[in-house]
């Protein structure tokens, strides 16, 4: 059986006054997650309209590889450093390949 892709798109709205260090450790996270076995695409946006939405959209070759990326430190560090500083819960959207 095919591993399926895993493909996410992730909308996070931030508290302002947190952006600076929101954003200082997404840039961290973003070369080490792109270097990732598996990580097809992975980037790092912003809503035109609101800067303070943040906008992820990420592909995976498979469920392991989506796996292996929420286990790695600094995954969980940016997880550890949006606590707390969200003005809303996140939007998790699966999609799937046409």
């Amino acid at each position: 059986m095919p591993a399926h892709k895993v493909v996410l798109l992730v909308e996070a709205k931030i508290k302002p006054e947190h952006r600076e260090l929101i954003l200082a450790v997404a840039a961290d996270n973003l070369p080490l997650t792109r270097a990732e076995p598996g990580v097809e695409a992975f980037y790092q946006t912003a809503r035109q309209d609101d800067p303070n939405t943040l906008v992820f959209f990420e592909v995976f070759e498979s469920e392991s590889a989506h796996d292996l990326h929420m286990q790695e430190e600094y995954t969980k560090k940016v997880f550890q450093t949006l606590e707390g500083r969200l003005s809303a819960p996140p939007v998790v959207t699966r999609l799937i390949e046409l």
